[in-house]
């Protein structure tokens, strides 16, 4: 099916930095390295313009915008500086985007593969195994740093140039479905790494941006609790008759065994010692094991805390009276 110049100028205003005009006249690479670069960064979408009617005649088999003068194809120095450009932008994208993953691995296995894209775009190609040799050598000498991509891509970038070569022509193509489709795996290998980096630090700033009323709360009672604190230190806040203790008040006058004491015979702290008898005896005649034979292990153990209880209450109080 013959291409219209007029689609592909309006597949280029439309979606031109995502490519559609190089999906359009089958120049998939052209168009992988536009959706990763955004348009070769803008500024080759802009260059698409003046080769569009070359490229429009090529797909309809009229010729390629240039002779191939043999086997080999010339050197390029605008593709020369492409391939080291996009080899830095793939290590960086591979250092931010994949932190877990060794230096040594992600880097020059990224730098290659970006070399390589340049390298095929239009009729010409180059040997993507000698591409990531040299990357990885030279990666190795660079020890991994983030700073070697420029090196690392200068080596895979002349090693593309050293083996470049023309496309076999005459080849099938494949369907449109598994052309987007092939298109969508690489997308999708280049960007997770990059969104799950920023879903993390996304998730990160939520987190700080949540604890910040708390953190302003907090810093809103500070003079409050300094001088809380100062009063407590220099005594003025001692003399508080209540004090928190559990989850109520209790009066800080009373043990603990005394307060267990008044509620295990079922009366309110600072009942009278009248109150204290009466309601032992009350108690007593309830929970005394002769008259519980049928839950003798309850009755004995309720009778032990009533005898202790009315020792720690009316105990004391005897020896008061006595000593009076």
């Amino acid at each position: 099916m013959a291409k219209s110049l007029l689609v592909a100028y309006g597949l280029w205003a439309l979606g031109g930095p995502l490519g559609l005009h190089h999906i359009y006249l089958g120049r998939d690479s052209h168009a992988l390295l536009w959706m990763l670069t955004l348009g070769g960064f803008g500024a080759g979408w802009l260059w698409d313009f003046w080769h569009l009617p070359g490229w429009v005649a090529a797909a309809n088999g009229a010729g390629a915008p240039g002779e191939r003068g043999g086997t080999v194809p010339a050197l390029s120095v605008l593709r020369l500086a492409g391939q080291v450009t996009v080899g830095m932008y793939f290590g960086l994208v591979a250092a931010l985007g994949l932190p877990w993953v060794p230096a040594l691995l992600a880097q020059p296995l990224a730098v290659g593969l970006g070399v390589h894209l340049v390298s095929s775009v239009g009729d010409q190609t180059t040997e993507a195994p000698s591409v990531l040799a040299a990357a990885f050598l030279a990666s190795l000498l660079f020890q991994g740093r983030v700073l070697a991509v420029l090196p690392v891509s200068v080596a895979a970038s002349g090693t593309a140039q050293r083996h470049r070569r023309y496309k076999l022509r005459g080849l099938p193509r494949p369907r449109l479905l598994a052309r987007l489709y092939h298109l969508g795996l690489a997308c999708l290998a280049f960007t997770a790494p990059l969104a799950c980096r920023g879903l993390c630090g996304a998730a990160g700033v939520l987190g700080t941006l949540l604890t910040l009323p708390r953190a302003a709360i907090e810093l809103l009672f500070l003079p409050l609790r300094v001088g809380r604190l100062l009063a407590e230190v220099l005594g003025f806040a001692g003399a508080c008759p209540v004090r928190e203790r559990g989850s109520g008040s209790e009066p800080s006058g009373w043990s603990q065994r005394q307060l267990r004491a008044y509620k295990v015979l079922g009366l309110p702290v600072g009942s009278s010692t009248e109150d204290v008898h009466r309601s032992y005896r009350e108690l007593v005649k309830v929970w005394h094991p002769d008259h519980n034979r049928h839950r003798a292990e309850e009755a004995e153990r309720r009778f032990i805390e009533l005898q202790e209880a009315y020792e720690e209450l009316a105990g004391p109080r005897r020896a008061a009276a006595a000593a009076g």
